[in-house]
């Protein structure tokens, strides 16, 4: 099979062609590595490229393969690392410059659930400085692959690049406000951020260790279950580790919408909101209703507050994170991580308290709202992806900021599970993305309706206009 044609292709799709040994891993390591070695040049997803080590995995897994042993779905299919899970092979920067040089002595948990898996490490993937908003002023800075004109997401840049340039057929991200739902949007990918403790943090970089999750960020739903079928499940190293078993994601993913609940909040998802987004969205609601889901008008909790609460959160456990290194290395730090953690060490206990005693009432409402539908379906942003010139604008203006967070952070806050998939292409020919956010271990749920729902569209198959 031409390269050309391999790099845009599922992870399910690889993996059957590798099953019945149409293709050998290393055959698609190499190729995959040759398209990282002409492309990223131009859109800089990644922080190292591994391409020894990757092609010495794919050389073993050939082995393995023509012995007849498969490891199962990720057996020989080539993935990028975010940048700030611990590898023992590669250095462990986290997007900032204190750790440039920083190899761990053990790899995070979820490497190696996915390496025991059989997945080829093509390297580690660029993020901002310290998960948090903008990229350290040293690095270069990822670019989308459907305009470089246009925000490509944060924190986890690199990985919405990769994945989406076809540099890799799946990779982790992280989210503590949105930065795996942010880049899937403005990349057009499909990723999910698990239920809280759904997957182990150990071995990964904290910005603020109680909002943050980790979780996979591919072209299709079933791309995702895939790698979270890996990825999830309790670790003793990460005592906040769900201890509920992991079920088959991939089981009943085409069972279909059909009798499910989803809820929609008029208000919520459209006031304030761009029309385009609106548009989109009422489209996907018909579809998903046309698949057979019954969709029900909900009152959404009040969430303006704990949105507004975000930064002084993240911010005090940012600071907490970065002990050891803030302030006594101040000047090596990114100016805009080194606000955050400035602001957090300002922030009082009583400050603290209200936060949490807002989360828990906001969670309640969530819980409650949740006795009453499976689903529900809000966008991922309140715009379209903006142009980096608007970004620039919006970080200026906080207010606007915490209004791109309004379908993202309190999600963060509650620890729920969500889904975000491409839904359409804006006037710009630039993406449009949709969130179905469900109650706490509803991933299975989660996919299965994504899954219907990319079954009947093909807004999941558009790709950015590169070669």
């Amino acid at each position: 099979m031409a390269a050309e044609l391999l790099h845009y292709k599922s992870i399910t799709e690889i993996s059957e062609l590798i099953r019945r040994r149409e293709m050998l891993p290393s055959e698609v390591a190499k190729a995959a590595l040759n398209r990282v070695e002409k492309l990223d040049p131009i859109f800089h997803a990644y922080a190292v490229v591994l391409a020894e080590r990757a092609m010495e995995q794919a050389r073993a897994y050939d082995n393995e393969i023509e012995k007849g042993l498969w490891r199962g779905a990720l057996h020989g299919v080539p993935i990028g690392l975010k940048d700030l899970c611990y590898t023992t092979f590669a250095p462990t920067a986290g997007g900032t410059r204190i750790h440039a040089r920083f190899v761990p002595s053990f790899n995070a948990t979820i490497v190696d659930r996915l390496e025991r898996a059989g997945v080829v490490t093509l390297g580690k993937l660029k993020m901002t400085d310290g998960a948090y908003t903008s990229h350290h002023p040293d690095d270069q800075a990822p670019l989308n692959p459907w305009n470089a004109n246009y925000w490509v997401g944060s924190s986890s840049s690199g990985s919405g690049v990769a994945t989406s340039a076809g540099l890799c057929y799946g990779s982790i991200g992280s989210d503590t406000g949105g930065s795996i739902r942010f880049p899937s949007a403005t990349c057009g990918l499909t990723g999910i951020k698990p239920t809280w403790g759904r997957v182990s943090r150990h071995g990964v970089f904290p910005l603020a260790d109680s909002l943050d999750h980790i979780g996979p960020m591919c072209r299709t739903a079933a791309d995702a279950a895939v790698m979270l079928n890996v990825i999830a499940g309790g670790d003793p190293n990460d005592p906040t580790t769900l201890r509920a078993p992991v079920p088959n994601y991939l089981t009943g993913i085409g069972d279909g919408a059909r009798g499910l609940r989803i809820g929609v909040d008029r208000k919520y998802t459209q006031e304030g909101i761009d029309p385009q987004i609106v548009k989109a969205l009422l489209e996907a609601e018909r579809t998903l209703a046309d698949l057979g889901a019954e969709i029900r008008e909900v009152r959404f909790p009040a969430y303006e507050k704990l949105v507004s609460q975000w930064i002084p959160m993240c911010s005090v456990e940012t600071a907490e994170a970065h002990l050891e290194t803030y302030p006594s290395r101040k000047q090596e730090y990114g100016p805009e991580l080194a606000q955050l953690i400035e602001q957090g060490r300002s922030v009082t206990g009583v400050e603290i308290a209200a936060t949490h005693h807002e989360r828990l009432k906001f969670c309640g409402s969530l819980a409650a709202m949740f006795e009453d539908i499976d689903l529900l379906l809000i966008p991922t942003m309140p715009v379209p992806v903006p142009t980096l010139t608007k970004m620039g604008e919006y970080g200026a203006d906080p207010n606007i900021l915490l209004s791109i967070l309004r379908f993202t952070a309190v999600f963060d806050f509650s620890g729920s599970p969500t889904i975000t998939l491409p839904m359409g292409i804006a006037l710009d020919n630039m993406p449009l993305s949709m969130q179905l956010v469900g109650p706490h271990l509803s991933e299975g749920v989660l996919a299965r309706v994504a899954h219907a729902f990319q079954s009947t569209t093909d807004w999941h198959t558009r790709r950015p206009p590169i070669e």
